[in-house]
C-alpha cells in the first residue's frame, strides 16, 4: 500500500449541462472564479496538503484541460490525465484511471474530489484516515459531509461518533470529497460507466465508512448564476 494522502484524483468528465451555454465551448472545470478556473482552487488546496500526484478524468473537451494546466509543475505537483472518450461517471473514472492512481500495480489510498466543487476544505486533515484505510484488512471509504443545502434538504446519510450510517439521524449532505482504496474498484472492467452511489451504500452498510462534518466553506458550482455568484464573492475577499 503506497503511503497515505499522496495521490488525489479530481472528477473532470462531466459535460456541465446545466452550466450551459458556457460549457459549450469550455470545460466546466476551467470556467474563472475569483480570477483562476475552478480546478486550479483545488488543485492549489491538494497541493498545499502535501498530495504530490493529481490524476484528472475529461471527456468533453478535455484536450482543453491539458493544455491549460499542463503537467502541473507551476504548482508542484504531477498531474496525470485519463482521457474518457464517453464520461465513465465516477466509479467508472476511478477503474479507468487506476493504472495511473497506483505504482506498479500496488493499491493506493486516495482522495477524490468533484472539479466543480469550491471549498476552503483542508484535505491535510485527512492524512490519518488515510493511514487507517491503507492498514484495513478490508478496503473502506471515508467522506466529507457538509450541512444540507437548501436544494438537498433531506441529506445522503447520518452521521454520528465518526461512522455513517443509511437510517437515523442527523443526515448531512455528501460533499463531494472523499478517501477511496483502489482495491474497492479491481473487479470492475475499465471502460465500465457506473456510478459510486452504490459503492457508498454497501461499504456502509456494511460499516466500512467513516466520515466527518466540515462546516466550513462549500459550494457546488453548478449554475452559471452559481458560478457569477461564486466570483463577485472572491473578488471581494
Amino acid at each position: 500500500m503506497t503511503f497515505p494522502l499522496k495521490k488525489a484524483m479530481i472528477f473532470a468528465a462531466g459535460r456541465g449541462e446545466r452550466m450551459r451555454p458556457l460549457t459549450d465551448t469550455c470545460p466546466k472545470p476551467l470556467l474563472q472564479a475569483g480570477g483562476k478556473p475552478l480546478i486550479v482552487w483545488q488543485i492549489e488546496r491538494l497541493a498545499a496538503a502535501g498530495v504530490e500526484t493529481i490524476v484528472i478524468n475529461h471527456a468533453w473537451l478535455g484536450e482543453q484541460i491539458e493544455a491549460a494546466l499542463g503537467d502541473g509543475s507551476r504548482w508542484g505537483v504531477q498531474l496525470r490525465y485519463s482521457a474518457e472518450t464517453q464520461a465513465l461517471e465516477t466509479a467508472g473514472g476511478i477503474a479507468q484511471a487506476l493504472p495511473l492512481i497506483e505504482e506498479r500495480g500496488e493499491p493506493a489510498v486516495f482522495v477524490a474530489v468533484s472539479g466543480d466543487v469550491f471549498c476552503d476544505f483542508d484535505y491535510g486533515v485527512l492524512a490519518a484516515h488515510a493511514a487507517r484505510l491503507a492498514a484495513s484488512d478490508q478496503p473502506g471509504m471515508h467522506l466529507v459531509m457538509v450541512p444540507n443545502p437548501r436544494f438537498h434538504p433531506e441529506g445522503d446519510f447520518a452521521l454520528n461518533d465518526g461512522k455513517l450510517s443509511l437510517d437515523g439521524t442527523p443526515r448531512y449532505t455528501f460533499g463531494n470529497i472523499g478517501v477511496y482504496d483502489t482495491r474497492m474498484f479491481r473487479d470492475l472492467a475499465p471502460g465500465t460507466r457506473r456510478a459510486l452511489t452504490p459503492y457508498y451504500r454497501e461499504t456502509i452498510a456494511a460499516r466500512r465508512a467513516s466520515g466527518e462534518l466540515y462546516e466550513g466553506r462549500w459550494e457546488n458550482v453548478g449554475t452559471p448564476e452559481q458560478l457569477k455568484a461564486l466570483d463577485l464573492a472572491l473578488r471581494g475577499d
